[in-house]
C-alpha cells in the first residue's frame, strides 16, 4: 500500500471538516457517514471494509469491523450495543452496533478530528443516560384532552429545545417517537390533526 495514498485521505478528511461536524456538548464530532464518504471518494475499490457479528443475544451485540486498503489490513474497530440502551436499539442495535465498528475503524485509520468516538456514539450515550426524554415521552402517552396535551408541550418545551440545541442526533431520534405518539393521540381523536 502507498502511504501517500492514506495520508491524502487523512489531509482530505481534516480539509473536509468545515461544517461536516455535529456539535454534541461544545465538541464536534464527525459522523460515519462523512467518515466512509472521504474514504470511499479518496481510495475507491483499493479500499475494502469489513464487518463481522463476534456476539448476539437477547442483550448485546458486538460487532468487529475491520479496514483494507490494497488488501492489507491497516485498521480495526470493535462496537457493543445493548438492546435496552435505547428504544431504537430495541430493533436495530446490531445495525448501530455495525455502524459504531466501522467509524472506530475509520478513526483508528486517521479519520478522525481528535474524538475516536462519532456524533453517533456520543450520541446514544448521552440518550441512555438522559432519563428525562424517556420520562416525557411516557408521559406524552398518557395524554388524554387537549388541555393535557398543551399542557405537556408547555412542560417539555424548554427540554426540547435544549436537546435540540446540545445533541441533534438524540433530538432526531426523540423525534420520531414523538411523532409515533402524537399520530396515535390524533388517530384516537384526543388532540386534532394540525
Amino acid at each position: 500500500m502507498s502511504a501517500d495514498k492514506l495520508v491524502s485521505t487523512i489531509n482530505d478528511f481534516k480539509k473536509s471538516l468545515n461544517g461536516q461536524t455535529i456539535k454534541i456538548h461544545n465538541n464536534d464530532y464527525s459522523t460515519v457517514a462523512h467518515r466512509i464518504g472521504i474514504f470511499r471518494r479518496n481510495l475507491g475499490t483499493a479500499a475494502t471494509i469489513s464487518t463481522q457479528l463476534i456476539h448476539q443475544d437477547d442483550k448485546k451485540v458486538i460487532v468487529q469491523s475491520e479496514v483494507f486498503i490494497d488488501n492489507k489490513l491497516v485498521a480495526t474497530g470493535l462496537a457493543e450495543e445493548l438492546r435496552t440502551a435505547s428504544r431504537i436499539n430495541q430493533f436495530s442495535a446490531l445495525e448501530n452496533a455495525e455502524t459504531s465498528a466501522v467509524g472506530r475503524a475509520l478513526a483508528m485509520l486517521g479519520l478522525t478530528n481528535d474524538r475516536i468516538a462519532s456524533a453517533e456514539e456520543v450520541s446514544g450515550a448521552i440518550v441512555q443516560q438522559d432519563q428525562k426524554l424517556s420520562a416525557a415521552l411516557i408521559d406524552l402517552d398518557k395524554v388524554s384532552h387537549i388541555g393535557s396535551y398543551k399542557s405537556w408541550l408547555n412542560a417539555n418545551q424548554k427540554l426540547m429545545q435544549e436537546v435540540k440545541g446540545s445533541n441533534p442526533l438524540a433530538y432526531s431520534e426523540f423525534l420520531v417517537r414523538f411523532n409515533q405518539i402524537k399520530n396515535k393521540l390524533e388517530a384516537n381523536g384526543v388532540i386534532q390533526n394540525g
